[in-house]
């Protein structure tokens, strides 16, 4: 039986609230979307309605429900906590889909400080599926709704992170705005070099495959997504700036001339980022080569040239 046995998914006709929404269902839960538009295929399981100013249908369905989960965007979701929280019942459980988290604790903290509250962020396009993936969880305020949620994602096959909000801002502005923009930038230069693709394709040793892999990924998604996770959070632009130092200082120690490094060039940087990698270098290496040998289908040991 359901830990949770009504539920509200503001929001879940979108991708990551579908996914909740399917996860609630499938543990028995008697889950409610609530969204502006009915999903063509949640007729009979659907209110339409605006949660930042519920109406007397929307206020009676948060005052019974045991789990309210905002899947929206930030600014929908910050101006719902107070009309939300004051209706919801004494002992739910509020939980978001944020992809920042520091603007939604300190909602919280202000205006519904005793409200158990988790945010989630899963990791992964929601077409993935949560199987072995991660899901990161910021706990405002715990409580057996906490315990609940997370089992019920362990239960899906994810594999919940808990991490404090500012840990996730940061972990998030590398992990995802800093990876997207490194890759993002990879493919511009590519661009304006006017290299043929099917001739790098062609010829591309496997680090340079995997990248094309990833731009290509990427370009199948939505510029309005990745735009956003650069914006909404306010630790990604000095994420781009350090991106941006590394280039430069880079650039400076390989030098323009013909003659490139000089024997020593990059012999601190390979030191600093052995440091930087410490006992996980192994196992990433490890990963790497399986990765080498999925792209070539093949069960040698791998590449080891760059």
């Amino acid at each position: 039986m359901s830990p949770f046995a009504r539920s509200v998914v503001v929001g879940g006709s979108g991708a990551v609230g579908d996914m909740f929404v399917g996860l609630l269902r499938d543990a028995g839960s008697r889950t409610l979307v609530v969204d502006l538009v009915t999903p063509a295929r949640e007729h009979d399981s659907c209110l339409v309605a605006d949660v930042t100013a519920p109406g007397p249908e929307l206020a009676a369905v948060l005052g019974r429900a045991d789990l309210v989960l905002l899947a929206v965007h930030e600014a929908v979701a910050l101006k719902a906590v107070v009309p939300v929280t004051r209706l919801m019942r004494p002992g739910a459980l509020l939980a978001d889909t944020l992809s920042v988290k520091a603007g939604m604790a300190a909602e919280l903290a202000a205006h519904a400080p005793g409200v158990e509250h988790v945010g989630l962020n899963p990791m992964f396009a929601p077409s993935a599926g949560m199987a072995g993936r991660p899901v990161s969880a910021v706990v405002t305020k715990d409580g057996p709704g906490v315990a609940a949620l997370l089992r019920l994602v362990e239960n899906g096959g994810g594999r919940p992170v808990r991490l404090s909000a500012p840990e996730h801002d940061r972990t998030t502005a590398a992990t995802q705005a800093l990876t997207h923009a490194v890759i993002v930038s990879f493919g511009l230069a590519l661009a304006r070099t006017g290299m043929d693709v099917r001739t790098l394709t062609a010829t591309a040793p496997p680090p340079h495959q995997v990248l094309l892999a990833l731009l290509a990924r990427m370009l199948g998604g939505s510029p309005e997504v990745y735009g956003e996770i650069q914006w909404s959070n306010p630790r990604a632009a000095s994420a781009r700036r350090a991106l941006a130092d590394a280039l430069r200082s880079f650039a400076s120690l390989v030098g323009d001339d013909s003659d490139g490094v000089g024997p020593d060039g990059l012999d601190g940087v390979f030191e600093e980022l052995h440091r930087f990698m410490g006992p996980e270098l192994a196992a990433r290496q490890d990963h790497c080569r399986e990765l080498f040998r999925t792209i070539h289908r093949t069960d040698e040991e791998g590449e080891t040239d760059p």
